[in-house]
């Protein structure tokens, strides 16, 4: 029935989690703001239906960007060849000299049979020049612009890519006939660009119908692929919600394995492989614990009988009506004393052990009010140097128990109270009817305002001979056993026991479902 802590410890612990919570930034363990932020991680599914999508995307840009450049790139080679040929026809048809009438001569190499639709020729002698295309099978004067832009085309028999003003690009090239006469000749760019914005179209547009395509059977696939985790994930998540910590250990769960040759295969034979191990593993550790419970309920019910045969007979020497020397009758105090305690530690052992094993749980209707009050009369007695109250609600709280044993529970619960703080401390016992998950369940509260819990050691309060600083009890002798005690008889019960503790105020909260 011990409840450690030291003050002045629980005050400078409060006192440095107080700071923390001021400045979080201090503390090591505060996660930063953008690891906060972080977004989660994705699932293994998605990451690989991700990089699938990427792969495919950057596979389609590489091919269609490919496809396009080449085909552009072909057909400008096409149309530079057409337009050698055109010049080489337009050249025939002005022949040698100089002609008297550039007008006439360009109409006369743009009307030579099979030069192509929309043919831009110019000729240029000295200051005089002219030039004319063929629009739709007729010959239409260009603008200066255009002329402008012949003109410029160097006579070297290459090919350039000129801007006609409004015609648009073109491919140009220009010779010389005889010095100071100049033909130059050029073919539209407009076909092989609209061709090549139609083939970039279309592969674009097949190139999404397939990445949509692909994602889809892809996503299909993975989830099939990925199925055998699942039933890992599902039989982890199985074994998990399986009460393990204590009684026979049923672990029958197993991944059903579709080909052990395979990686997630693998994976499950080795999954299932560890849980019969785990099981194994806690089928000896279930059968060495119930040996121990069994050795120490034994050993308890054993002891029972010499020990009250040492306390019978101490009492019965000290009742002797022969006078005894002082020393004697001290002594013998002693050993009645001792026994007594003892006495106690092997009866708490053996309740222990038998709750250990499910036994000693009677059930029947216990009316909790009638138990607080009769605790916190019993505890008044014992301690008048506290200020003892109960607070209980105005009707029955019934619940289905074993009555002996709750009462241990609040006998106990008060008595850690008394036992481990300053006189004038104040001890509430509260009852309250509340609705949780499971139902209506009645909470029991004991708190009191006395220095709290050291926090080191308010985890392991429950654990059995469980003890803080000697230098807090008030009260010699403490077994360590009360409080694993109230645990294992509210656990016997289905129900909880929690507790919360800081420097002026600690709550002991025991749940039971109401019957």
């Amino acid at each position: 029935m011990t409840r450690p802590g030291d003050p002045g410890h629980a005050a400078a612990a409060r006192a440095s989690a107080t700071a923390a919570t001021e400045h979080p930034d201090v503390s090591s363990d505060t996660p930063s703001t953008g690891s906060a932020r972080r977004r989660p991680p994705w699932s293994l599914r998605r990451r690989i239906i991700l990089l699938v999508a990427g792969l495919l995307v950057a596979t389609s840009a590489v091919v269609g960007i490919a496809t396009v450049v080449l085909f552009h790139a072909s057909s400008v080679a096409r149309l530079d060849a057409s337009l050698r040929a055109t010049a080489s026809r337009a050249d025939i048809a002005t022949g040698p000299g100089i002609p008297s009438d550039p007008r006439a001569t360009v109409r006369g190499f743009l009307g030579v049979p099979g030069q192509p639709d929309g043919t831009l020729g110019g000729i240029f002698i000295a200051d005089q020049s002219d030039a004319a295309y063929i629009a739709g099978g007729e010959l239409v004067a260009a603008d200066a612009d255009a002329r402008l832009a012949l003109g410029q085309v160097p006579a070297d028999r290459l090919v350039h890519t000129i801007t006609a003003g409004t015609l648009g690009e073109y491919r140009s090239l220009a010779f010389e006939t005889v010095p100071g006469v100049r033909v130059a000749l050029a073919l539209p760019l407009a076909d092989v660009a609209a061709q090549t914005r139609q083939l970039a179209l279309t592969v674009a547009g097949v190139a999404a119908g397939g990445i949509l395509i692909a994602l889809g059977a892809g996503s299909l696939l993975a989830r099939r692929a990925l199925e055998p985790l699942e039933r890992v994930t599902a039989t982890a998540q199985a074994v998990s919600e399986l009460p393990l910590d204590r009684g026979d250990v049923d672990l029958d769960e197993r991944v059903p394995v579709d080909d052990p040759r395979t990686e997630v295969g693998q994976l499950g034979t080795a999954f299932n492989r560890m849980l019969g191990h785990v099981a194994s593993a806690l089928s000896a550790r279930e059968q060495s614990e119930r040996k121990v419970r069994r050795f120490v309920a034994d050993a308890s019910h054993e002891l029972r009988t010499p020990l009250a045969s040492i306390r019978g007979y101490a009492e019965l020497t000290r009742l002797h009506g022969g006078k005894l020397p002082a020393d004697v009758v001290h002594a013998i105090s002693r050993i009645e004393s001792e026994s007594v305690r003892m006495t106690e530690l092997v009866e708490d052992l053996l309740l222990l052990a038998r709750l250990d094993e499910g036994r000693e749980i009677v059930h029947a209707p216990v009316d909790l009010g009638a138990l607080a009050a009769d605790a916190v009369a019993d505890a008044q007695a014992a301690g008048p140097d506290h200020d003892w109250s109960v607070v209980l609600p105005a009707d029955p709280v019934i619940v289905d128990g074993d009555e002996p044993r709750l009462r241990q529970v609040l006998a106990n619960l008060l008595a850690n109270a008394r036992v481990h703080t300053p006189e004038g401390t104040r001890v509430v016992l509260g009852l309250t009817v509340e609705t949780g998950s499971t139902g209506d369940v009645a909470r029991l509260t004991v708190s009191d305002d006395g220095p709290g819990i050291d926090p080191a050691v308010r985890d392991r309060l429950f654990e059995r001979f469980a003890r803080g600083d000697a230098s807090r009890s008030r009260r010699a002798g403490s077994t360590g056993l009360g409080l694993a005690i109230v645990r294992a008889v509210v656990e016997a019960h289905d129900g909880t026991v929690d507790i919360e503790s800081e420097p002026g105020e600690t709550v002991f909260t025991v749940t039971l479902r109401l019957a």
